[in-house]
């Protein structure tokens, strides 16, 4: 992707996260890595909804700033996952804390199998071949989030059966979605299976922390309650 193309790019998804809700005023940091090896990058301290094209920061990979725009504290994360990813040109992340070390060393041994990190009391992280894959993933990433909420809200969602889980993962593989050095995005599931994880550790089975087996519980709502999830639920496809 040349720069122009990027900058325009960046600065679109930018408004994106911004107008969905993703992130609000300063928060979440995008960047994309240059052919030439410089990161473009968001800066800090800045509304991703009102962000111009000559605020956004270019580093090298090491972090320094090559025209004077300071970017985030966050690269530190996304240097982290160019450094571990070769195939990965642009990472998303969400709202958190300033980077540190602790959290880039807890990071590094996942970004290798995973393509979208939960960090734990911080945020999100997706990345990609490019901005709008990585956007992508987020995108669904957020999706995916909203719907296991509703799901635990409303009693628990049903799990498929281990053949179903198996025939999920062998289609997303042929179909060239994702190749089995991502089944580690399944690691929850697959001790279900026949499939084995790239790592080489074969993954410890599921646990959970709600009594209702296969989402056939009963939950009670107070009438508030249920009005804000079938809010959240009609906010779900916008």
């Amino acid at each position: 992707m040349d720069e122009q193309t990027a900058r325009r790019d960046l600065l679109r998804i930018c408004q994106l996260m911004y107008e969905r809700s993703y992130v609000v005023s300063s928060d979440g940091n995008v960047s994309v890595l240059l052919e030439d090896g410089r990161v473009l990058a968001t800066p800090t301290m800045t509304c991703k909804g009102r962000m111009t094209e000559d605020l956004l920061a270019i580093t090298d990979l090491e972090g320094r700033s090559l025209n004077g725009s300071r970017a985030s504290s966050e690269l530190a994360m996304h240097l982290l996952i160019y450094r571990e990813r070769p195939d990965v040109k642009a990472p998303l992340a969400e709202y958190g804390t300033p980077s540190t070390e602790e959290l880039t060393n807890a990071m590094r041994p996942l970004v290798k199998h995973h393509n979208a990190l939960l960090m734990a009391n911080h945020g999100a992280v997706a990345y990609g071949s490019d901005l709008w894959q990585a956007f992508d993933r987020l995108e669904t990433l957020e999706h995916t989030a909203k719907i296991a909420i509703l799901s635990r809200a409303l009693g628990g969602s049903r799990n498929l059966p281990p053949d179903a889980i198996e025939k999920l993962i062998n289609v997303r593989e042929a179909a060239g979605y994702l190749d089995e050095g991502a089944r580690c995005q399944a690691c929850g599931y697959l001790h279900e299976t026949n499939l084995a994880c790239p790592s080489g550790e074969r993954p410890a089975a599921r646990s959970s922390s709600y009594s209702s087996a296969n989402g056939a519980g009963k939950v009670s709502l107070t009438r508030e309650e249920l009005v804000e999830l079938l809010s959240q639920a009609s906010r779900l496809n916008d």
